[in-house]
């Protein structure tokens, strides 16, 4: 049978450290997404992009930089997701910083009616938990604040965990932490792993064999929901490897073959509902390695598998 997959664009920085995110979507559909879908015979609905929102300072919200935009982002793409669901098999969502995938969660909790056969899970890509909360840390960049966000930690925002129609979005069980740097994590994130006992299988065990640590984890994570997000954070790939990602963390995280072996396994689960990808910044691309163009291949390859 073949997936259908709605393509929406969610071209913001809003939650970003820098600009520069903002510009993934246009690149993402430059290198082909879209004719790479449809070559690997997958029916693909294209919702188009939002408008374009460019990061800035925020002086009044130090510690909340955008917070307001960033609120308001998330419900669009919630309310996108949510109607795209009831379309097709699969929503991808091109983001933009990680926020965007708040999203995606809340357009797919949203939709289930809080049944607990519909029950979602997130797999969540990324070598950092993104567990912070303003109080936290100084910089108040929201997109190393997504998850605390959806699952309710104190210190999180109320305009953004109440995005959805419940509060919290998520329970700590529906999650696991995929390619998980504990070095990386701040002090605070370690705590609040360990204190909600959130599932991971950490950067080291993905790297030594990446497709038997995605199949570990969706054996783990699939009969504990009906539909599976995977949220993808290109900022689990090594800097020094490939030059991809928003964050330039050099010498830690995953190959770019290996990350990719492993989203290929992901992508084949039969309960996959959405694909968010995010913190892929266009300007940090290395010249001549295609490396926009060896994600858009490998996705369109995971999701016809």
């Amino acid at each position: 049978m073949t997936r259908t997959v709605s393509v929406i664009g969610v071209p913001t920085s809003a939650g970003a450290f820098a600009p520069g995110q903002e510009q993934a979507p246009a690149a993402l559909r430059a290198a082909g997404l879209l004719e790479a879908l449809a070559a690997a015979g997958l029916g693909v609905a294209d919702g188009g992009d939002r408008e374009v929102w460019r990061w800035r300072p925020d002086r009044d919200q130090p510690r909340a930089q955008n917070l307001g935009q960033v609120a308001a982002i998330v419900r669009e793409t919630a309310a996108r997701v949510a109607e795209a669901a009831a379309e097709s098999e699969v929503t991808l969502v091109l983001g933009g910083d990680c926020t965007v995938g708040i999203g995606t969660v809340a357009g797919h909790v949203d939709a289930d009616e809080e049944a607990e056969e519909e029950r979602v899970g997130l797999l969540y890509f990324d070598t950092h938990a993104d567990l912070n909360v303003p109080d936290a840390v100084p910089e108040g960049a929201l997109d190393w604040m997504g998850m605390a966000h959806m699952l309710g930690v104190a210190g999180a925002r109320a305009e953004l965990v109440e995005v959805g129609d419940r509060v919290p979005l998520l329970t700590p069980a529906q999650v696991l932490l995929f390619g998980w740097g504990p070095e990386q994590a701040t002090e605070f994130e370690a705590e609040r792993v360990r204190e909600l006992g959130i599932e991971r299988a950490t950067v080291a065990a993905v790297a030594a064999d990446p497709e038997a640590a995605a199949a570990v984890a969706l054996a783990s994570l699939e009969p504990r929901c009906e539909r599976l997000l995977v949220h993808l954070d290109v900022d689990v790939v090594d800097f020094t490897d490939t030059p991809l990602s928003e964050n330039w963390g050099r010498n830690e995280g995953l190959a770019f073959a290996t990350a990719l072996r492993a989203l290929q396994v992901l992508l084949r689960s039969p309960k996959l509902a959405a694909l968010t990808i995010t913190e892929l910044n266009p300007d940090h691309t290395e010249e001549g390695s295609d490396a926009i163009g060896r994600l858009v291949a490998a996705v369109a390859e995971g999701l016809a598998a």
